[in-house]
C-alpha cells in the first residue's frame, strides 16, 4: 500500500513546484491512437467524407490506487468553402491522476489540396488547458518517509489554473498510406494554479504560487493499408513516435482486418508495455478494445491497462450536384 501511494503522489507532485516552474507533458496516452488521429494532429480532421465520432476511456495500471484514468471524445468533418476543402473538428480530453486533473479542450480546422495522387493538409489547433489539484485532500501518513505535511510545495487548498493551448500540423493521405508530423502546446503555456475560491489562504505577500508549465510534444505518425490479394483480409501496420526533445518513445502495431468488419492486432510500446487489440465495424459503427501488459517494473504493482473505443461515421456528400438541392414541402 505504501508502495502505491508513493507512486500515485509523486508523480501528481512532481507536476507542482513551488515557487520555481516545471515542464512536463499533459497528452494521455492511447493504445488505439490511430482511430484518432486528429487528436495529435490537427491536420488530420476531414480527410474522409464522413462525419467522425470517436469517444473513448482508458483505465491505466488497474490494480494501483488513484491510477490515470482518462477519458477523450473527438469529432470532425470534411468542409467545402469558396471551392476550397477544409476539415473542421473539435476534441475534448480530461485525466485524473489522483487528486491531479486535467482537462484540454480544443477547435481544429485544416486546409486540404491535392497533392501527388494523394491530399496534404496543414492544420491548426487552439484552445485552453485546465489544470487543477485537490490540495484540501492532500493526507500524508505520520510514518511517510518521503514527505512532511509543512512541505510549503504541497498544496494545502485546491488549486485551479488556465491557459490558451496551440497546436500545429500537417499530414498526408494517400490511397495506400498516410503519414502525419504535428507539436501540440507549441507556445509551450505556463498556467498558474490559484485557489478554486480565488485566495491562496493568506494575504498577497505569503500566498504560494504554484506554476505548471505544458512542454512542446512532437509526434510522428504512420500507417497504411496493405490488402492481401485475392482474400478479404488486409494487414495495417501503424507508428506512434513521440518527442518533448528530451525524452523519446516510440510504439509500433500491427493489424489485419477481415471484409473490412473484424479487426485485431498487437503492438509494442517501447520500454512500456505489451498491447492486444481487437475491434468490429458495422454499418458505420465501430467498437474496440485493447489491454496493455506492462513490461516495466510497474507489472509487480499492476495488471495492466485496460482502453475501449467507440464511434459512429456519417456519410456526407459534398459534390456539386448536391449543393442547394431541396425539395418542395409539397411532395415531401
Amino acid at each position: 500500500m505504501k508502495l502505491r501511494f508513493f507512486i500515485i503522489y509523486t508523480l501528481a507532485l512532481l507536476t507542482l513546484i513551488l515557487p520555481e516552474r516545471t515542464k512536463a507533458q499533459s497528452d494521455a496516452q492511447f493504445t488505439q491512437y490511430f482511430e484518432v488521429p486528429s487528436y495529435y494532429n490537427a491536420a488530420a480532421t476531414g480527410m474522409t467524407d464522413f462525419i467522425r465520432i470517436r469517444g473513448g476511456s482508458r483505465l491505466q495500471w488497474v490494480g494501483i490506487d488513484n491510477a490515470p484514468q482518462t477519458f477523450l471524445i473527438t469529432a470532425d468533418m470534411p468542409l467545402k468553402l469558396f471551392n476550397k476543402r477544409f476539415g473542421i473538428g473539435l476534441m475534448m480530453q480530461q485525466e485524473s491522476l489522483g487528486l491531479y486533473k486535467n482537462m484540454m479542450l480544443g477547435a481544429q480546422i485544416g486546409y486540404k489540396f491535392k497533392l501527388f495522387k494523394g491530399e496534404f493538409s496543414a492544420g491548426l489547433q487552439i484552445g485552453f488547458v485546465d489544470e487543477s489539484f485537490k490540495g484540501s485532500e492532500v493526507y500524508i501518513p505520520d510514518d511517510d518517509d518521503y514527505h512532511e505535511s509543512t512541505d510549503d510545495a504541497i498544496p494545502t487548498t485546491d488549486i485551479k489554473g488556465t491557459a490558451l493551448d496551440l497546436g500545429v500540423g500537417i499530414y498526408y493521405k494517400h490511397k495506400y498510406f498516410w503519414a502525419g508530423l504535428s507539436c501540440t502546446h507549441i507556445t509551450s503555456p505556463t498556467i498558474t494554479l490559484n485557489a478554486e475560491n480565488g485566495s491562496g489562504g493568506g494575504d498577497a505577500t505569503t500566498e504560494k504560487n504554484y506554476e505548471f508549465q505544458i512542454g512542446r510534444t512532437l509526434y510522428f505518425m504512420a500507417g497504411s493499408n496493405i490488402p492481401i490479394k485475392n482474400t478479404l483480409f488486409e494487414v495495417i501496420p501503424s507508428v506512434l513516435v513521440k518527442s518533448d526533445l528530451t525524452f523519446t518513445t516510440a510504439e509500433i502495431t500491427g493489424r489485419v482486418r477481415y471484409n473490412k468488419f473484424l479487426t485485431a492486432g498487437i503492438g509494442y510500446r517501447y520500454n512500456d508495455a505489451i498491447s492486444a487489440m481487437v475491434s468490429a465495424e458495422f454499418k458505420n459503427f465501430y467498437i474496440g478494445y485493447s489491454y496493455d501488459y506492462p513490461t516495466s517494473a510497474i507489472s509487480k504493482a499492476s495488471s495492466g491497462s485496460h482502453e475501449i473505443f467507440a464511434g459512429y461515421s456519417l456519410k456526407l456528400d459534398l459534390s456539386d450536384k448536391n449543393k442547394n438541392k431541396h425539395k418542395s414541402i409539397r411532395i415531401m
